[in-house]
């Protein structure tokens, strides 16, 4: 799929070192939501998410289809994508806001920390990251009681379409209680145009939908989740 003219292109999806702290905001996560049941981070990336939240006591499993690759691979794989991501936000600096990151020199700061305790966690405990990719996972239904998916799902919609993305929120509903997924625009921040038909094919599953404003706004409009419950 092209991308439309007018808008800035990253190229290959990212493999982002997003920090609990950063989770938190995008989703709104209180600790009961960490500790309440099982948690799928889909996909997980290079996120040291997994590993924060499990030092608090959290049950956390990553779900990437990179992971197949050597710690190795990924450490370098995620250490690239950090800088590249940094590249793009330097080049666009308008369309980000300056108050959860102070500057661009922070942002990477706060990310390479990320991407070192993944890289440092996934060699520790390799049980916790599963290659696997949306929208078919390897579990029983309802075994996560949360599934959190951040920036794949709308992000690229200018090459992941209208059924995958059906798809792929379907299979997070069926291996969990409750899906949030943030953020609903593109990496252009343009919002999802069919959001109002996804949802409603969703319904006519019996998967509830509701939208969220989040107090998190790093990309200027990406300020909203999507929760599915079933």
């Amino acid at each position: 799929m092209s991308v439309p003219a007018g808008r800035p292109h990253l190229g290959q999806t990212m493999m982002s070192a997003r920090p609990l702290s950063e989770y938190r905001a995008m989703f709104e996560l209180t600790d009961d939501d960490l500790l309440a049941g099982p948690v799928l981070d889909c996909p997980g990336g290079g996120a040291s998410f997994a590993a924060e939240a499990r030092a608090l006591g959290a049950d956390v499993l990553s779900v990437d289809p990179l992971y197949a690759a050597t710690p190795a691979e990924l450490a370098d794989r995620t250490l690239l994508d950090t800088h590249r991501s940094s590249d793009f936000i330097g080049e666009n600096l308008e369309r980000y806001v300056w108050t959860f990151f102070r500057s661009q020199g922070h942002h990477l700061e706060h990310r390479r920390g990320g991407a070192q305790l993944f890289a440092q966690d996934i060699v520790a405990h390799p049980e916790h990251y599963v290659a696997a990719e949306l929208p078919e996972l390897p579990f029983e239904d309802g075994w996560f009681r949360l599934a959190l998916s951040s920036h794949l799902l709308f992000t690229y919609a200018d090459r992941l379409d209208f059924e995958f993305h059906l798809a792929a929120l379907g299979e997070l509903a069926r291996v969990a209680s409750e899906v949030r997924a943030y953020p609903l625009v593109d990496y252009g921040a343009h919002p999802y145009p069919e959001m109002d038909q996804l949802r409603a094919r969703l319904q006519d599953r019996g998967i509830a939908t509701e939208i969220r404003v989040v107090s998190y706004e790093f990309q200027r409009g990406a300020n909203r989740m999507l929760v599915l419950t079933s």
